[in-house]
């Protein structure tokens, strides 16, 4: 819940760490009683609501597609709200980024930045309006009070409450300034914030988490009174999120855990508006192997290094869904649409999870192969890896080289149990591509396993027998090592020995009737001749 700490930013960050861990000892949890249903009786509305401070992390991405899994799995909408009110800090292109990668990764958004519905806009900066007009009317419920207090008062406070060793909380100084005082200090231009009053821990502290159960706010000096519109008349998160919560009719709040100590303070704002508050799930953080906390820095959070590195969406997709929640059964290799008929709040789980580069490697290869089963998708990676293959094979040769896709599906099938990702084909079969090094080690110990009296009576046989110029299937091919090992007076296993020499250069690798399939006959015979030159020399 550390994470919490660059989001209390009034503070040093000794300061802010030392108040999270008192607010963290001030929340306690218990089981829901048996028998309790969590999940939604009907339509839901869900948001996942991002700061554009960075690209988009796997962290995220498993709240957004957790968020998506319960709209798709009980109807409703999905909605991606960008919350951009801290702009000191906000990324150039990093809303694109956050809208761009959901929908690499599937997660269609309802409503949003470019598609409008019943609570447009959803950028926060476009709601400015919105927010202070909201602001007053708790000024005038009697819910909020102008505070008048400048940055120097402010961070006395906070240090005499550090040397303590209690919380940092406001005084509520301007709370108890009369109507003359504050009328003195409007008409003068004195910058003012907008504060929260705070109810007492028992009024907002207790409520159900949909993940951790029954939660209690024990804190005997309850929370701070939250700054709701700053001096500079923009709106805080706390508002802003409950404003937009409310006025988007959402349901259901799925977020990381550490928003989890914000919860009471965002209740007290339903209740002080007499709305009614979602239902809240948090969701355990992700970490690192050693125990760290996983972060946008870490070299598995950003969600464009798996899109780098190769990774299926379909792929991450399935992983993040693991992260935290558990199908129910034994397959866990699921496609998103599989995922949105099971998923369900029951099956999330509040231990926190260990991000693991094996386990996703797993699930991209289980995803390949699917995937290349699946015309439409096969398709799509034909091209893709022909782009690749053809790019390995411009930098070895410094000209451009241009690959048929339909023979580069051809080859990743063949070689799928042996990929991970696309981009590793040419690396796992190079002799689909080009001419095998026959003076290399792999090829001279491949072909040194056959009697050297019987290497070239094997190449001239099979040479002799490939008459037809008709491309055949791998089944056609079947038993052509045994025509060739019967006309050379040789054991079968010779003369496939001399096959993968003459057209891969490698002991081990697809099967023969494979690989005469995939080569056109005049490309076989071709590398025949090369090995049969090569052994008489």
């Amino acid at each position: 819940m550390l994470s919490t700490v660059r989001r209390l930013r009034t503070a040093t960050s000794h300061t802010v760490t030392s108040r999270i861990r008192m607010q963290l000892r001030s929340l306690t949890h218990a089981h829901a009683p048996a028998g309790d249903s969590i999940e939604p009786s009907g339509p839901v509305r869900v948001r996942f609501a991002p700061s554009p401070t960075g690209m988009l992390h796997l962290g995220g991405l498993r709240t957004a597609l957790f968020n998506y899994l319960l709209a798709r799995r009980y109807g409703g909408a999905f909605i991606l709200r960008i919350e951009d009110t801290d702009q000191a800090r906000l990324v150039p292109g990093a809303a694109e980024n956050i809208a761009r990668t959901l929908d690499w990764a599937g997660l269609r958004y309802d409503e949003g930045p470019g598609r409008t519905g019943q609570g447009a806009p959803y950028v926060q900066s476009q709601r400015a309006d919105i927010y202070r007009k909201h602001a007053h009317e708790l000024l005038e419920r009697g819910a909020a009070y102008r505070c008048f207090c400048d940055t120097h008062r402010l961070a006395a406070i906070r240090a005499e409450a550090e040397a303590q060793g209690r919380p940092p909380m406001y005084d509520r100084r301007c709370l108890h300034l009369s109507q003359r005082q504050i009328d003195e200090n409007l008409r003068a231009g004195t910058p003012h914030t907008i504060r929260l009053i705070a109810p007492s821990p028992g009024d907002a502290g207790r409520f159900h988490d949909l993940v951790y159960g029954h939660m209690h706010f024990c804190g005997p000096a309850g929370f701070d009174d939250a700054v709701l519109l700053k001096s500079d008349g923009l709106a805080t998160y706390h508002l802003a999120s409950v404003v937009d919560d409310h006025l988007m009719g959402i349901t259901h709040v799925l977020r990381g855990e550490e928003w989890l100590v914000s919860t009471p303070k965002h209740r007290a704002l339903f209740n002080a508006f007499g709305w009614q508050a979602p239902e809240y799930a948090h969701l355990p953080l992700l970490m690192n192997p050693d125990g760290s906390k996983l972060s946008k820095r870490n070299r598995d959070g950003p969600v464009q290094a798996y899109v780098d590195a190769g990774y299926l969406p379909q792929a991450l997709v399935n992983y993040a869904a693991l992260l935290g929640w558990h199908p129910g059964g034994e397959d866990e290799v699921l496609t998103l649409r599989e995922l949105e008929r099971s998923f369900s709040l029951t099956r999330l789980s509040r231990a926190k999870s260990v991000v693991s580069r094996d386990r996703l490697d797993w699930l991209n290869r289980q995803h390949l192969r699917r995937a290349l089963t699946d015309p439409d998708a096969a398709h799509a990676l034909s091209f893709q890896a022909a782009r690749e293959v053809a790019g390995r094979m411009s930098a070895a040769t410094n000209a451009e080289s241009k690959i048929d896709p339909d023979g580069v599906l051809h080859a990743l099938r063949m070689c799928a149990d042996r990929l991970t990702f696309t981009h590793e084909l040419f690396d796992a079969a190079p002799y689909l591509f080009v001419h095998p090094d026959l003076a290399s080690a792999a090829a001279t110990s491949t072909i040194a396993k056959v009697p050297p009296e019987l290497r070239l009576p094997l190449l001239q046989a099979a040479a002799a027998a490939l008459v037809d110029d008709k491309p055949a299937s791998a089944e056609a091919w079947t038993g052509f090592a045994k025509q060739v090992a019967h006309a050379a007076s040789a054991q079968p296993k010779h003369a496939m020995l001399a096959l993968r020499f003459a057209l891969t250069g490698q002991a081990s690798g697809p099967k023969i009737p494979e690989l005469l399939a995939f080569f056109p006959p005049a490309e076989t015979r071709q590398r025949i001749a090369r090995a049969i030159e090569s052994l008489s020399q």
